[in-house]
């Protein structure tokens, strides 16, 4: 620093030399030249950087109120959390109560009945399902139509083509009796027939061959058409017999009902699988099939 070029660094003589006089104005002229950029650079060079104003004093307050502001947050996040952790007994009361206004829901759900769930009756649980079962109920209340209307056009002609009288019941003259008054012919028409056929006319009546219960009464079936199936006991022995193709709507017998040995029970037609009006009459002794004609003669006293 010991080259300022300030004024307050000029010599405060001058040299009484001639020629020091030269060299000293060479030197000024020199210097004069140069002063102004070399001493600005020099100063932009060697001025030391001046601090911030409170820079020393800004860094502990700052630090302060940084801790302050923390210290402030755990406190606000912290005590809540305890307080959550260690609840009081009242604040257990609390929860209960608005559990048990949630649960109000389930009071609602535990009056539902079976009544509320109920579909007209049906079991389905869809429309498709719901629409299915009323389809099927249609169509069979169509064909219970058609077959009392087959029943009633039927039994009108009757008194046409029967004009024997037709008695509820029959005389037996012992335990077992003959299912006809009278008949035309017999026989086992084809090979696998279980049954004896009777040729009788149309409406002739039908009567149980014995004390018995009826155990299938049906107005129609593909093969039997109309008939009647009634279960006996017999001398100790379980005897079964079976009158099918009867006319529509002349069925006398349900299911579970009891009959008499010669009780009317249906009229002589030809429905089912079936070539003209006769009495197909199956007998099964003891669950298997025995010829009833033959049987009926070894029976009948």
């Amino acid at each position: 620093m010991a080259e300022q070029f300030d004024s307050s660094t000029e010599p405060e003589t001058a040299p009484t030399n001639p020629d020091q006089r030269g060299r000293a104005r060479r030197f000024l002229s020199q210097r004069s030249a140069t002063r102004t950029p070399v001493a600005l650079s020099t100063a932009v060079a060697k001025t030391p950087k001046s601090p911030r104003p409170g820079r020393s004093t800004a860094h502990p307050m700052r630090s302060f109120l940084t801790v302050t502001a923390v210290a402030g947050l755990v406190a606000t996040v912290a005590i809540p959390a305890f307080a959550a952790g260690t609840g009081t007994p009242a604040e257990a009361v609390t929860l209960q109560q608005v559990a048990a206004e949630n649960a109000q829901s389930l009071v609602v759900a535990s009056e539902a009945t079976p009544e509320a769930l109920a579909r007209d009756s049906y079991s389905a649980t869809t429309p498709e399902e719901i629409q299915s079962k009323k389809d099927e109920e249609a169509a069979k209340a169509a064909a219970a139509a058609r077959i009392a209307a087959a029943a009633a056009s039927t039994a009108s002609n009757f008194s046409a083509t029967y004009s024997g009288a037709i008695a509820l019941s029959i005389a037996s003259s012992g335990s077992v009796v003959r299912p006809l008054t009278s008949f035309n012919s017999f026989g086992t028409p084809y090979a696998g027939h279980k049954g004896t056929d009777y040729m009788a006319d149309r409406g002739t009546p039908i009567y149980a061959i014995a004390d018995g219960v009826v155990v299938e009464s049906a107005e129609s079936s593909s093969g039997w058409g109309v008939y009647v199936k009634i279960a006996h006991n017999i001398n100790g022995t379980t005897v079964t017999s079976l009158y099918a193709h009867m006319s529509y709507g002349t069925r006398r017998v349900t299911v579970g009902q009891s009959v008499t040995a010669g009780q009317l029970i249906g009229q002589v037609g030809d429905t089912g699988r079936a070539f003209g009006t006769h009495l197909h009459l199956e007998i099964y002794v003891s669950g298997s099939w025995v010829n009833p004609e033959s049987w009926l003669q070894a029976n009948v006293s």
